[in-house]
């Protein structure tokens, strides 16, 4: 069994997900690759001390891109996966650490 910090690596901040936030209820995190739901499940519970009731996992492509001096080189960037965690209500997580 994995630790939990390896299982989530970051937060994923967006505009988007912000909404989420209000309306849903829901987060999303940057996760290991080789990780699946009941693992991502347990590690948000244990690191934030909260209640989960869904997870969605999505697998997202790398995009391409221009790289070198004079862009003549395509590049790729890297796949990652991505889990949203749907917490139960009134439950939060502080994903920013802002004190108030």
């Amino acid at each position: 069994m994995s630790s939990p910090y390896t299982i989530i690596k970051r937060p994923v901040v967006s505009e988007k997900v912000n909404l989420q936030q209000e309306r849903f209820n829901q987060y999303t995190f940057e996760v290991d690759r080789a990780s699946n739901k009941h693992e991502i499940q347990r590690a948000i519970e244990e690191l934030f001390s909260v209640k989960v009731t869904s997870i969605r996992v999505i697998h997202v492509r790398g995009k391409k891109r221009r790289m070198g001096m004079r862009y003549r080189k395509l590049g790729r960037t890297a796949s990652w996966k991505k889990a949203i965690v749907t917490l139960e209500k009134g439950q939060t997580i502080d994903i920013l650490g802002e004190r108030v």
